[in-house]
């Protein structure tokens, strides 16, 4: 492939690269062969600039860098946004991709959401995946890849890759960093969704303001001009919906609002059932009832920002409303992980802010039996943002009878101090069990019939995280099956 098409497609000025032949695209030196297009941005850690000569001598033909990085050997494609420059060209190289993708973001919810959206397609007929923390997902299986949204070269290969094994259908999760260092730009978004917006990373953008302007450029900038934005609406009179709404018809967007407060899918009644809930949905002037099976105020809010996605993507709405009712958990979202001796369920939930938690502990509450307890199991992770840590622990004390305070991936700091600031939100109500299993243990082996047990932090994750950098090392630690030893081997999948 020549550079200089791919600069053309990309908006970018070609020059002498006309004739030069594109093999590939690197931002890490050491990927880079003879041919390939190498991307050199400052990060927080390294400056990818320092790695240029290295890049060239591997055969790097050009390299995409600030206008002020100086090297010979090698094309300078200078940029004052190299990240976003490189993703344009990289988006023409990894071509043909699947015809229909949308993208998802939202502090909370995204990868329920991109999954339910994978369900619903699915059973539409077509094929479909998704991308995001659970990994990519396709009609044959799925493969982890560790991060919410992967780099640009790996994002859009997998996009090639999907398209190659005849996937059609991609939802994928648009996180604030993501977006912040343009990992999936480039690619024609047919439809994008906001879920929620509250407090979290906010160690990488600082303010809550940094943090809602990194989610909403996936409105501003990435997905088609005029093209559907499915926004959750709950009702409540949110300041950061209503910024989310007026973003999206400022770029001309066709905003469809989802959730009590919504106008194109509006949720008029939800009940508790014992295997999930009962929804009364009004579209089209028309109210549907679905017995969604996953229990929970979110579960229901996710599943109705996926049915928007899926309608506005050109789901019949028969087939979509009948896709609810059969929906599958998502792993590690409020996971029925094991039952104890006494009966009493154990739920594994990816919850790891102060308003995941909450939503988690609302949505068990309604199952506890009469006189029976909400036992929450959590912690904070370290090298994260520590103003969460007492909030959360404020709202377990609020939410949950019995609070016990635990580890979550570490990393660096100590974990006796992030307990301990989780411990001051908490107060009384709670009590401190550093070992997580120890913890789990503690729980599970004290509830009653009429309990319930929410593990709530590491979700999907399967390992424990200690220390960083050289000193980082990862234990394998599952909530799900530790849950389940802990239970003395009775386990059930599913949700109840």
């Amino acid at each position: 492939m020549r550079l200089g098409d791919l600069l053309a497609r990309a908006g970018l000025a070609s020059g002498e690269a006309d004739e030069v032949a594109v093999t590939g695209f690197a931002i890490d030196h050491r990927k880079v062969a003879p041919g390939t297009v190498f991307g050199a941005f400052a990060g927080g850690t390294f400056n990818g600039e320092d790695f240029i000569p290295a890049a060239i001598e591997a055969g790097a033909v050009a390299v995409v860098a600030r206008p002020e990085a100086e090297f010979a050997g090698a094309l300078h494609i200078a940029d004052a946004e190299p990240r976003r420059a490189f993703a344009r060209l990289a988006a023409g190289f990894f071509a043909p991709v699947p015809e229909t993708i949308v993208a998802v973001t939202g502090t909370n919810g995204k990868t329920s959401t991109v999954e339910m959206t994978r369900q619903i397609w699915r059973m539409a007929g077509e094929r479909a995946a998704s991308i995001g923390t659970l990994g990519v997902t396709t009609p044959d299986g799925s493969v982890s890849t560790g991060l919410t949204t992967p780099d640009i070269v790996t994002f859009l290969a997998n996009m090639a890759g999907l398209a190659r094994e005849g996937v059609t259908h991609v939802a994928y999760e648009a996180s604030s960093h993501g977006l912040d260092q343009y990992r999936n730009e480039g690619l024609t978004v047919s439809a994008s969704a906001f879920t929620n917006f509250s407090r979290d990373h906010l160690d990488y953008h600082g303010t809550m303001e940094n943090y809602f302007a990194a989610k909403m450029r996936l409105f501003t900038e990435v997905v088609a001009a005029g093209s559907p934005a499915v926004i959750h609406d709950a009702g409540d009179g949110s300041d950061w919906t209503a910024r989310a709404i007026r973003q999206a018809e400022a770029r001309g967007l066709k905003v469809l609002t989802v959730g009590e407060g919504g106008n194109f899918l509006r949720l008029i009644s939800r009940e508790p059932g014992q295997l999930g809930q009962l929804l009364a949905i009004e579209h089209e002037g028309e109210v549907r009832k679905v017995n969604l099976p996953l229990i929970g105020a979110y579960q229901a809010a996710n599943a109705l920002v996926a049915a928007g996605l899926a309608l506005a993507t050109g789901v019949a709405a028969t087939t979509v409303f009948d896709a609810l009712g059969r929906l599958q958990p998502v792993r590690g979202r409020l996971e029925r992980a094991a039952i104890n001796q006494a009966g009493a369920p154990a739920y594994v939930d990816y919850a790891h802010t102060p308003d995941a938690l909450e939503a988690a502990i609302a949505a068990l509450r309604p199952h506890v039996g009469p006189g029976g307890r909400l036992i929450a199991v959590f912690g904070a992770g370290g090298d994260r943002d520590s103003g969460k840590r007492t909030e959360m622990g404020a709202v377990a004390a609020r939410g949950a009878d019995l609070v016990i305070i635990t580890d979550d991936n570490p990393r660096s700091e100590d974990p006796a101090a992030i307990r301990a600031a989780i411990m001051a939100g908490a107060g009384s109500a709670a009590r401190e069990t550093g070992d997580r299993r120890a913890a789990i243990a503690e729980a599970v082996g004290e509830a009653g019939p009429d309990d319930i047990v929410l593990i709530a932090g590491k979700g999907h994750e399967q390992g424990q995280i200690f220390g960083s950098g050289e000193n980082m090392r990862i234990e394998a630690f599952d909530d799900v099956e530790v849950a389940r030893e802990c239970a003395g081997g009775q386990s059930s999948g599913g949700l109840g």
